[in-house]
């Protein structure tokens, strides 16, 4: 469950931050029409974009697309820039709740604010806060060394999306409509199931976390009344205040800055805006004219409503006259609203301070066990040399090429460095790029913050790098504070430095602290400006000396200075091209790695960040280079999962044609091996197809069919292990018949699919069986006088009248071979693949067919199972079409090459199948099949020993049940590929768990365990649906829930979809029983029951006479 919020705010310090948040529209984006009128909140103009397109989605908007929002996201999403400098966090509140009514009311038709729309909506204000010394974007935007597998995009976790998380899927879930206030400055993790009632609520909740008294005496804290009543608010208390707030467990109620507004609260609280001096709090106050006033949310508006508080103290503690003033407003309008709290239990609290010890141990120690994130030592960053990083250690957002030891206790950020680089322990490093790296090499780095800034000097932008210790202070008076960890006299008499260098004359004692102290130059008259230019008020005295003169003659700035100069904007758009750049050397490292690792979420994060174009020249260069059709073939796979994107679900359906003429070149490149140039054609004709979401939606189809012809050369490799003899050529007019046996999976399919099978691994247990007694699949070939192939499909059996009739006598008759479709694709490409028949060829039909057989073939083939069924008629019959035609021929084929030439002959038709199929119905009894994770693709196939009469006791409980379901495999087989190629994280798990499932069937046969067999199967369809989602029609799912008490097990055969479902009954012959039961269920149609049985001799092949006029046939289809 998730918080659906009407709307959700960040307030902004007045020109800090709304530009760089609010920056326009990325790719594809349709934002929604803006309210009419627009209010004017001071939002700012756009700022130019950091991100390669013009116009970049704003920050806010990306969460919103990764979902961060919850389900529903909020239909008004807003950055909301404070009124005045110094407006506290009340009025920030204030300021916000105006906002959110104005364009509330807008939205429903109004033309002025009404309270009305507050009544159902639910409101989020998050405070951006106070500025960071640690982090350039705030507290809010602190990167946490987090990583999300299950995220739907790839992204930087920050503070921001932690509380987001936390208030969204957590603390709000089932709470009333109103308006939730959160700050950012801090890191807050709650329990996943909170526990707070909602049940007759009324008035302002806050929320507490708990926390040792020790910690309280730095933090406020609630003071409560026996029914959980707000009685007062202590900030920095005495002991004994302190101990008065304790609980039976010796802990207090921390105030963690979060704080609940019921819709009846919140519509009082709005009122207040048109009342001086609140008025000063709104950007409305701003534009009247009113003097500006400061207010605190917690002791200001939140403890107006306190028990015991009394009015005439609350007001008097407001300092001035205007603060007094609104404070005498606001306890009119609030005091009579019930203020109470929740202290959750297991939940913590974790103010960000100003102490960089502080900031660093709280990105290198695990997050408490309620939070919903995990810290991770390497976080969204490629690294060399990971062994180099000791545990304790921390890296988030970077490149580290080469030797980068990292000490335990140390932490990296936003930085791209080169090694050789040693960082020892107690380290901050952030914003540092590559060109840092020798200045870094051989200067010894212990306990120091060492930042690279970006920074605005009105039209000059420029970088200026501060150099300060972990156990400093920032505000505490030279006289009795340290810098670079050393007292200040000693930092001065080593480098020669003089207070008079770093403060005015004039300022006072007790002012000339690291804060104000003008350390860090800014700009050189004459150079560059570089690291080393901080670096050296870290050497000796000897090395200091030489330094000096330039470090005096440079602009220096205090950071106080730097603060209001600091450029968030171009801060962010540095880290996200720091990100992207690591994103690409992770899809390298994926691809050439051959990782089972999704590069699906970083694909929507490029498109939404506008980074698309340098990810998919990344794919392009590892598909032209990596010289592995493999490699190759995901690479483009990922392309198309870019294309697709970028499209945002519009453009129709990913599956479909992928054969027009504009790709033919690009195509013929592939299939001629030459990859490098293939994937040049395909990036060239790309570019034509990328400006609306339906040519982007076919471009992202013909890269799938790309991928499809790179995935055929792969399993084409199998060709080496077809062997095929030389035996007596069948006289004239002798038929050469076949006959199979169908194929039961019990478990493993798909993972005999490619590209699974050889990237993954595969194994399936088949069996073969017998239908009603019979091997429905079959085919005859013979040789005739004419030089020609005629081609016919019969119906169910050898003795069926013509359904297809075909006759082929010039090779442009095969020329469509490869379209499944076509009329006798099957045929004609097992005289391709067969070598009967060479294609392409100077040579004639005819000629070529006189030469070597002295005339030509008629080929008939038949299956008594319907279309779909699901128990591998295709690729059986296409290997009774081989094994007839082969021996019509004059050859031979053993089993285990006739697996691997139908796995042929199937990429030659472009059906793109696996190799069960034909494992099943061409091996006789009961069997696995596995194969390994590589290429060339090889099928190894094991018979399964059973019990002596098990195979009948099989007989006596299978059933197999034809559902009247026709299934669809082929779009089931896209989806699967598809999916396989983005290494989704479910269908990687379920690829392990079907080949281990596949092991414990095999283990369940050989010792003839129904009950363990029963329960594999259930497993199997489970998997399939994982495999295959929507692979289960609701008449099968009715079918299923009917039979569920009489059997141990049941699954649909093949892909799902449609076709047989077969059952194995807990008691033996229930074959009436079954049909009984069916036919009180409502909403199946028309279903048929039928006996199976385990044929131990698996194909036959006969050798017969001319045809006779009764037109009888030898042995027919019947098993002995």
């Amino acid at each position: 469950m998730a918080a659906e919020w009407s709307a959700v705010l960040l307030t902004c310090r007045r020109g800090s931050c709304v530009p760089a948040l609010q920056r326009g529209k990325r790719w594809g984006w349709r934002s929604p029409s803006p309210p009419v009128p627009s209010p004017p909140a001071g939002l700012g103009a756009p700022c130019q974009p950091s991100a390669p397109l013009a116009s970049p989605l704003a920050e806010l908007e990306t969460r919103r697309l990764r979902g961060c929002l919850g389900t529903r996201p909020p239909p008004l999403l807003l950055a909301v820039e404070d009124p005045w400098a110094r407006l506290g966090s009340g009025g920030a509140t204030l300021n916000a709740l105006l906002v959110a009514a104005e364009h509330l009311s807008a939205r429903s038709g109004r033309t002025v604010v009404s309270a009305d729309v507050l009544r159902a909506a639910r409101i989020l204000v998050l405070h951006m806060g106070r500025d960071f010394s640690f982090d350039d974007c705030g507290r809010a935007f602190a990167c946490l060394p987090v990583e999300e597998p299950s995220a739907t995009a790839e992204a930087l976790v920050c503070n921001l999306d932690s509380l987001l998380g936390t208030m969204t899927r957590r603390l709000c879930v089932g709470s009333p409509p109103g308006m939730w206030v959160c700050s950012t400055d801090m890191l807050l993790a709650v329990p996943s199931a909170p526990g707070i009632d909602w049940d007759g609520f009324q008035g302002v909740r806050v929320i507490a976390v708990p926390g040792s008294q020790a910690y309280a005496q730095n933090h406020g804290v609630y003071l409560t009344d026996e029914q959980g009543l707000v009685r007062d608010i202590i900030y920095k208390g005495t002991a004994a205040q302190i101990q008065q707030c304790a609980g039976p467990d010796g802990t207090v109620p921390l105030v963690c800055g979060v704080v609940f507004f019921s819709a009846d609260a919140t519509e009082q609280l709005l009122a207040t805006h048109v009342i001086p001096p609140l008025d000063a709090c709104t950007y409305m106050g701003l534009d009247s004219g009113a003097p500006p006033i400061q207010l605190s949310l917690f002791f200001d508006i939140v403890l107006c409503m306190a028990g015991g508080v009394t009015q005439e103290a609350f007001v008097k503690g407001g300092g001035d006259t205007s603060v007094r003033s609104a404070r005498s407003v606001l306890w009119t309008a609030l005091h009579a609203f019930p203020l109470s709290m929740t202290c959750i239990p297991g939940a913590s609290y974790d103010y960000m301070t100003t102490s960089a010890s502080n900031y660093i141990r709280s990105l290198t120690l695990l997050p408490s066990s309620a939070s919903h994130l995990r810290f991770c030592k390497t976080a969204h960053s490629h690294v060399d040399q990971p062994e180099l990083l000791e545990d304790g250690s921390s890296v988030t957002n970077c490149l580290l090429e080469g030797a980068v030891r990292l000490a335990a206790g140390s932490v990296i950020q936003h930085c791209h460095l080169q090694g050789p680089l040693e960082i020892g322990p107690g380290c901050l490093l952030s914003g540092l790029a590559a060109g840092s790296s020798l200045a870094l090499q051989g200067c010894p780095l212990r306990d120091v913050v060492l930042q690279g800034h970006h920074v605005q000097l009105r039209d000059l932008t420029c970088r200026v790098f501060t150099l300060t210790g972990r156990l400093d202070d920032w505000q505490r008076p030279a006289k009795e504070a340290t810098y670079l960890n050393v007292p200040w006299a000693e930092f001065f008499r080593r480098t020669g430095i003089r207070e008079g260098d770093l403060w005015d004359a004039e300022m006072p004692q007790e002012s000339r602290c690291l804060l104000s102290a003008r350390l860090f130059p800014v700009l050189h008259a004459c150079e560059a400006l570089g690291l080393e230019d901080v670096l050296w008020l870290l050497a000796p005295a000897a090395v200091a000396g030489k330094r000096l003169a330039c470090w005096r003659a440079a602009w220096r700035m205090s950071w106080q200075e730097l603060l209001p100069c600091l450029d968030m904007a171009a801060e962010l758009g540095a880290r996200q091209a720091l990100f992207f750049l690591q994103g690409r050397r992770k899809v390298q490292r994926v691809l050439l790695g051959h990782q089972d690792v999704s590069l699906l979420p970083l694909a929507r994060s490029a498109v939404y960040e506008g980074y698309h174009e340098a990810v998919l020249g990344t794919l392009d260069e590892v598909a032209s280079t990596a010289g592995d059709a493999g490699i190759a073939a995901r690479a483009l796979a990922c392309i198309a999962e870019v294309l697709g994107c970028m499209a945002q679900g519009e453009g129709g359906l990913r599956s479909g044609p992928a054969a027009n003429r504009e790709w033919a070149p690009a195509f013929g490149h592939l299939e001629s091996g030459d990859i490098a140039s293939g994937v040049r054609e395909l990036a060239a004709e790309r570019q034509k197809w990328m400006s609306r979401p339906a040519l982007l939606v076919r471009a992202a189809r013909h890269y799938e069919g790309a991928e499809q012809i790179l995935v055929r050369q792969a399993v084409m490799s199998s060709c080496q292990f077809v062997t095929v003899g030389q035996v007596e050529l069948p006289p004239l007019g002798h038929w050469v018949q076949v006959a199979c046996p169908a194929r039961l999976d019990l478990s493993g399919g798909w993972s005999d699919t490619p590209p699974i099978t050889y990237e993954h691994g595969g194994a399936v247990v088949d069996v073969a069986v017998l239908v009603d007694g019979c091997r429905p699949i079959g085919a005859r070939v013979r040789r005739i006088a004419e030089p020609e192939l005629r081609l016919v499909s019969l119906g169910g059996t050898p003795r069926s009248k013509a359904v297809v009739q075909l006759v082929c006598r010039e090779l442009e008759d095969l020329q469509d071979y490869c379209q499944p479709h076509a009329p006798g694709a099957l045929l004609k490409a097992a005289f391709i693949c067969t070598e009967v028949v060479q294609l392409p060829s100077q040579t004639p039909l005819r000629a070529q067919l006189m030469e070597g057989f002295g005339g030509g073939f008629e080929v008939h083939t038949w299956s008594k199972l319907p279309h779909g069924s699901g128990l591998g008629t295709s690729s059986i019959l296409a290997g009774a079409v081989m094994v007839s035609l082969y021996r019509a021929a004059g050859k031979a084929a053993s089993t285990q090459s006739l697996i691997h030439a139908v796995l042929h002959l199937e990429q030659r038709l472009t059906t793109g199948g696996g190799w069960q199929d034909q494992v099943g119905g061409l091996v006789p009894g009961i069997k696995i099949g596995r194969s390994k994770a590589q290429l060339p693709l090889r099928v190894e196939v094991e018979q399964i020993p059973v019990p002596d009469g098990f195979t009948q006791t099989l007989a006596d409980h299978l059933l197999l049940v034809y559902t009247g379901k026709t299934r669809l495999a082929r779009n089931l087989l896209q989806d699967v590929v598809r999916n396989w190629y983005a290494r989704l994280p479910s269908i990687v798990q379920n690829a392990d768990a079907l080949v281990s499932n596949a092991e414990e069937c095999a283990q369940a046969l050989r010792q003839g365990n129904l009950l363990l067999l029963g329960e594999c199967l259930d497993r199997y369809w489970q998997q399939k649906k994982c495999m295959a989602p929507g692979c289960e029609p609701l008449a099968v799912g009715r079918m299923m829930d009917a039979l569920w008490p009489y059997v141990y097990g049941q699954c649909l055969a093949g892909a799902g979809g449609g076709g047989f479902l077969y059952v194995l009954t807990k008691a033996p012959q229930q074959k009436e029983a079954l049909h009984q039961i069916l036919t009180k269920t409502e909403g199946l149609g028309n279903f048929s029951i039928h006996s199976i049985e385990v044929d131990m001799r698996g194909l036959s092949v006969e050798v017969v006479g001319c045809d006779r006029k009764d037109g009888a046939w030898p042995s027919d289809d019947i098993a002995p």
